[in-house]
C-alpha cells in the first residue's frame, strides 16, 4: 500500500505509524505540506496528515493549509483511506464540513479517552478498550458536521475521534503514535506552550518524565490501521 503523510512542521512526524507501514511492508512516503507539492490521490492509497502548533483557521499567516483541505476533501471523495491527527483530524473535521475553534482549556499530558457509545459500535474502533489512556497536545478542538458522531471524548474535550465512510476515515485528536523521542523533540519546539503543571496541561518536566502509555498506545494504533487497512 502507498502511503502519503503530510507534516506541517519538522518535529511532528509520524512516530509509529512509520514504524506500522515498515513492519506491513508498505512504503511511506512523508511531505512537508509548507514546503513541498502535496501529492494527488492517484499518487496514494492512504492520505495520513500528522500535528503542528498553528491553527486549521489559520490560512493567512499559512496559505499552504488550503491546498491541504482540498487534497483531504478529494482523497475522502476517491474513496482513500485517511487518517488525521491532532491538527490533521481538525483540519480533516473542517474538509468534511465541520469547524474548528479554540477549546475551553488547553490539554496537554497523558489523558484518559473513553469511547462513546458510536465509538464502540464502529467497526474500527469497536475493539479498543472502553477507556484507555492516550497522549494529547491541543489548544484547539473540532465541531462535527451533521451525521458524524462523536467516537471518543475526554473530561474537557467533547470530540476526541471520529470516523466516517465505513471506517475509512478516521480523526484523532489524541496521540497514539508518540514516541519518547518524539515527544522530546516536541516539548524542546513548542516549551512556550508548557505553562504551570495543571490538572489538565502538564510542564515540559513532568511531560518528560512521566512513563506514558507508549506501549499500549502502539497496540491500539496498530489495530486500528490494520482494521482500516482491510477497509482499502
Amino acid at each position: 500500500m502507498r502511503i502519503a503523510c503530510i507534516t506541517h512542521v519538522p518535529f511532528e512526524g509520524p512516530g509509529t505509524i512509520a514504524d506500522w507501514a515498515q513492519e506491513r511492508g508498505h512504503r511511506l512516503v512523508v511531505v512537508d505540506a509548507a514546503k513541498e507539492k502535496l501529492p494527488l490521490p492517484i499518487e496514494f492509497d492512504m492520505l495520513v496528515t500528522m500535528g503542528g502548533p498553528m491553527s486549521a483557521n489559520d490560512l493567512g499567516a499559512n496559505p499552504w493549509l488550503l491546498g491541504e483541505l482540498e487534497l483531504l476533501a478529494a482523497a475522502v471523495e476517491g474513496e482513500r483511506l485517511v487518517l488525521g491527527v491532532c491538527l490533521g483530524s481538525q483540519l480533516l473535521a473542517s474538509a468534511l464540513g465541520g469547524a474548528v475553534r479554540s477549546a475551553a482549556e488547553a490539554e496537554i499530558g497523558w489523558f484518559p479517552v473513553t469511547l462513546t457509545e458510536a465509538g464502540r459500535a464502529s467497526a474500527v474502533f469497536g475493539d479498543w478498550p472502553e477507556r484507555f489512556l492516550a497522549g494529547h497536545w491541543h489548544g484547539d478542538t473540532f465541531e462535527l458536521p451533521d451525521g458524524i458522531p462523536s467516537a471518543a471524548t475526554s473530561e474537557v474535550t467533547p470530540n476526541q475521534a471520529f470516523e466516517t465512510a465505513g471506517g475509512k476515515v478516521v480523526g484523532l485528536q489524541f496521540h497514539l503514535e508518540w514516541t519518547r523521542h518524539g515527544l522530546a523533540a516536541l516539548v524542546s519546539n513548542c516549551a512556550d506552550e508548557l505553562v504551570e503543571d495543571g490538572p489538565h496541561a502538564w510542564d515540559a518536566k513532568r511531560l518528560l518524565t512521566d512513563e506514558g502509555a507508549y506501549e499500549d498506545s502502539r497496540d491500539l494504533l496498530f489495530g486500528l490501521l490494520d482494521r482500516m487497512e482491510r477497509l482499502a
